[in-house]
């Protein structure tokens, strides 16, 4: 649940933090946040 709050939280900075990000940023910003989620889940075992 931890990870999920994290990436949650960076959906948000990211939507509210870049609002006239063209739709190729917010894909972006999509998969480097599942990456890192991934990462998260090996690093802390879950």
């Amino acid at each position: 649940m931890k990870i999920y709050i994290i990436w949650l939280v960076g959906v948000i900075l990211w939507n509210f933090g870049y609002p006239a990000a063209k739709p190729i940023e917010d894909v972006l910003a999509a998969i480097i946040l599942s990456l890192i989620s991934i990462g998260l889940k090996k690093y802390f075992k879950l």
